[in-house]
């Protein structure tokens, strides 16, 4: 047997172990980089959230989950929107200039806060301890209101209270307006919250 020959055997004998080595690393390796991968309910819990909103009749509310939020769809009747401008004195920041893109896109930066103004979405929580407000839509004196009353929600939890367009009144707990979420219309009664690139 030739030295050449002893060579070839070893070389191969090598290539094979260390392409057995080689495969054997890449089999222990993926299952251990895939739990750095998020979960499909982790990745369901974030993405975005496709509503129909059709069905909503002016003066009426849906609520969705988004990112374990709920998202409340309103359309607001022509007297509601009416009334928004009326409450700007009355209101903390009724420009939404605080938290700009944290609380308010750019393109619901105006009176409504919203694309369309006849549809409001915004995150259901109250930006004080994170409670959630209720739907207070009837203008007029109620108990924990006051008489000159417009509509929008009351915070039952510390009397936080927030106009048509999500907007918080001065001298209140919550310090924010309710949070514009991102979102795009897909087609005239098709919504998609949490993404607002259009492709």
């Amino acid at each position: 047997m030739s030295d050449s020959q002893v060579d070839n055997g070893k070389r191969t004998w090598l290539i094979a172990s260390g392409c057995a080595g080689v495969a054997g690393g890449v089999a222990v390796a993926v299952p251990f980089i895939s739990t750095f991968q998020p979960s499909e309910r982790a990745r369901a819990a974030g993405a975005p959230v496709e509503v129909d909103i059709a069905s909503v009749k002016p003066g009426e509310k849906i609520t969705v989950e988004w990112r374990g939020k709920p998202v409340w769809i309103i359309k607001r009747t022509p007297e509601q929107l009416a009334l928004l401008k009326k409450n700007d004195p009355l209101l903390a920041d009724p420009q939404s200039q605080r938290k700009v893109d944290e609380l308010t896109p750019a393109y619901a930066r105006n009176e409504g806060r919203s694309i369309k103004p006849e549809t409001l979405v915004v995150v259901g929580i109250c930006s004080h301890l994170g409670c959630s407000p209720s739907d207070k839509f009837q203008p007029g004196a109620q108990p924990s209101l006051p008489d000159d009353w417009t509509g929008g929600f009351l915070c039952p939890c510390h009397g936080s209270t927030f106009d048509m367009a999500g907007r918080v009144y001065k001298n209140k707990p919550a310090p924010d307006n309710l949070e514009v979420p991102p979102h795009r219309y897909l087609s005239e009664t098709r919504l998609l919250i949490g993404d607002d690139k259009t492709a």
